[in-house]
């Protein structure tokens, strides 16, 4: 106990520390969102890497679909890895710097608002954004007071607390930089406590090979060994995993922020290879680790604990001193995603709804002011569902979670997409997006609740959960984009051939980057 509260009060005591010190970076709107663009490869790379992996995934999704597919489950981490980041960054990343520097835009929906010339997309988009990060937020609290519980016997409530308390004075005060920062060193710590934890949760059973061969005597309904199968006994179902947490990523304000606040080419280098390698590690390390939960429960007591108590199941028979390692690696994972969830509530609130209702006429420190007190707001209504929910049917973290990035990505992941690429993408398009994706994952949410039963066997397939839900929302703005566009091209935004212009700027490179012409 001495051992786990040392670690704790330390990790605290660092990232407030931190949050404190970058108060200077903060003290106009565009340093305490965005860094002042200034922010460098490592710490842009771990940015990503630390808000793209929580305690949702490390608790919620690696424990079930572990459970569900065995060790195949690491494909999921590997499509996290090169389609959620090494994808991202080649196709989003200079792209996403480039045009939204040139719009001046700080916030997606503030892109929106000026790549398709429209004030209502703008608002629109900022109050999904908010919604629906909402859900998200919640499941953090889930899945790492879980695990406090297991290591100190603390109530639920009282983790949900303080770690909305902390994570709100170091985002506060610090804004952006205090994040990125916080971020690198919680990413450090990730990477070595997720090699840590699965060296001595293998070795529980005899090492990798002998738990192999336990997980292949696992019995399943769908063949001998499924368990150790190459894509394990539900291929389709992985499939959809996959694209759901890789893909879906394209379209997440918290994400896409990132690319934002690059600093110059060198990072976008740096932070693809980086942040690949980072989720290969971590995500591919967590769903590897659930693809042995077998070995550590029973089917009766999943069924009586819920799909969450998994990993906390796996976790518990450590040593103190790797339980404590566990909890500041979790810690880490989370308060790194909820630090860039709450940051990206708070701006897009303030900045793309506030503001443009008040007509635009707030002054720099007003805005802040603002800024920070939706951060707060944010917080304490995530932490109060948290809490609510702790004690409703809906128990899966992964449920949460899935509703929010099928919204967000649903929405968001194809008006952002094209509108980075293509210059006839619509107004009409976008808002059919908006449209579709809010209400695939609003059906969804009362479907989940048992509020009613959807008829057929087709939508009953689709909306058996929102994995399948949120990858059809993803797969289908994809196509309704371009066709609403080329039937509505009176509803095209004016400008865009100047706003494509900042593509086709002239800079100087050296040689070593691009070759020249053959001397002659």
């Amino acid at each position: 106990m001495i051992i786990k509260t040392v670690l704790l009060i330390a990790f605290f005591s660092v990232f407030i520390s931190i949050g404190l010190y970058c108060r200077r970076h903060s003290t106009d709107v565009n340093g305490f969102v965005l860094g002042g663009r200034s922010v460098g490869p490592w710490l842009t790379a771990f940015a990503y890497g630390t808000s793209y992996f929580s305690a949702v995934i490390f608790v919620g999704y690696a424990g079930q679909f572990g459970w569900n597919f065995g060790v195949a489950s690491t494909w999921i981490g590997l499509g996290n890895a090169f389609i959620g980041s090494l994808l991202a960054w080649v196709i989003l990343g200079r792209r996403t710097r480039i045009m939204t520097q040139h719009l001046g835009s700080r916030t997606m929906p503030e892109f929106f608002g000026q790549r398709y010339g429209s004030a209502r997309l703008k608002v629109l988009a900022s109050f999904i954004t908010f919604v629906f990060l909402i859900p998200y937020t919640a499941s953090l609290y889930n899945g790492l007071s879980r695990l406090f519980r297991m290591a100190f016997n603390v109530a639920y409530s009282i983790c949900v607390i303080v770690m909305a308390l902390l994570t709100a004075v170091y985002v506060i005060a610090g804004g952006y930089m205090a994040t990125a920062i916080n971020d690198f060193i919680q990413g450090l710590i990730m990477l070595a406590g997720i090699v840590a934890v699965i060296l001595a949760v293998l070795a529980q059973n005899g090492g990798f090979m002998s738990s192999l061969v336990k997980m292949s005597e696992v019995s399943s309904p769908v063949m001998k060994g499924a368990y150790v199968s190459f894509f394990g006994p539900q291929p389709l179902y992985l499939l959809i995993v996959v694209l759901l947490t890789s893909l879906g990523t394209w379209g997440l304000p918290q994400m896409i922020s990132k690319f934002y606040a690059i600093d110059n080419e060198r990072s976008i280098k740096t932070g693809t290879i980086v942040s690949t390698f980072f989720a290969i590690i971590v995500a591919g390390g967590c769903y590897f680790l659930g693809g042995f939960g077998h070995l550590f429960t029973t089917e009766q007591e999943v069924q009586s604990n819920g799909m969450d108590s998994i990993i906390p199941t796996m976790l518990s028979g450590l040593p103190d001193i790797l339980i404590g390692v566990v909890l500041i690696l979790v810690l880490s994972a989370s308060m790194s995603t909820l630090s860039s969830l709450v940051l990206t509530s708070g701006s897009t609130l303030t900045l793309d709804f506030i503001d443009p209702l008040r007509g635009n006429r707030m002054s720099e420190a007003q805005k802040m002011t603002v800024m920070r007190i939706f951060i707060a707001v944010f917080i304490v209504i995530s932490a109060v569902i948290a809490i609510v929910q702790a004690r409703s049917r809906i128990t899966f973290i992964a449920q949460l979670m899935g509703i929010s990035w099928g919204a967000l990505s649903g929405s968001f992941l194809a008006p952002f997409l094209y509108g980075l690429y293509w210059k006839k993408t619509t107004r009409a398009s976008v808002l059919t997006a908006f449209g579709f994706g809010t209400v695939m994952m609003l059906l969804q949410l009362c479907i989940s609740l048992g509020l009613f039963t959807p008829a057929g066997p087709v939508l009953r397939w689709f909306f058996q959960n929102s994995l399948y839900s949120g990858v059809l929302s993803m797969i289908v703005s994809l196509l309704i984009v371009p066709v609403v566009s080329l039937l509505t091209q009176k509803t095209a935004p004016a400008g865009v051939d100047d706003m494509f212009r900042c593509y086709d700027r002239s800079v100087v490179v050296h040689a070593k980057t691009v070759l020249g012409d053959r001397d002659k």
